[in-house]
């Protein structure tokens, strides 16, 4: 009895199984791209900025009260405000109004505060806000306490107020 010998081998893969390989990678990229959330990533990156930014403002205010031995509230490192309002920092002499449209948080719309010439010995230029705002505003505000706390806030924080005091 001869034995039937087959001569069909399985070298690949058909043309389903290639398809079905496919198409689970395909689902497996896109649930993986869901959960990683990449809006949030992006949100939470220009926060971290922010944040880092506020800081670097604050270091530089203070850092200016020092060196000029300087009163933070009558004092050439802020210009004067009011304590208890709030300002929109602006890098423009020509900006004087417009501020609490930018900066919810400012006291009244002409509660523009320009500090790009007082700082200058501190900052080649202010940091901005990194999601980009008007020519000349910032997107930060500043305010001091009537407790000598100096409180500066990102406008436009994305996943909750952002706030750095000293």
């Amino acid at each position: 009895m001869d034995k039937i010998t087959s001569r069909h081998s399985h070298d690949g893969f058909t043309l389903i199984e290639l398809v079905l390989v496919i198409a689970i990678i395909s689902l497996l990229s896109i649930v993986a791209l869901v959960a990683m959330k990449p809006a949030q990533r992006l949100a939470d990156a220009r926060d971290a900025r922010r944040a880092q930014d506020l800081n670097q403002l604050l270091s530089g205010v203070h850092q200016c009260v020092l060196d000029k031995k300087d009163s933070i509230t009558m004092g050439t490192c802020l210009g004067g405000p009011t304590v208890g309002d709030t300002y929109e920092i602006v890098t423009t002499s020509g900006i004087t109004s417009g501020c609490q449209a930018k900066c919810t948080t400012a006291t009244s719309d002409s509660s523009c505060l320009r500090l790009d010439a007082t700082l200058a010995d501190y900052f080649v230029s202010l940091p901005i806000d990194p999601a980009g705002v008007v020519s000349g505003h910032t997107g930060y505000s500043i305010s001091l306490r009537s407790n000598g706390m100096t409180v500066l806030e990102a406008c436009a924080a994305e996943n909750g107020t952002i706030k750095v005091s000293r």
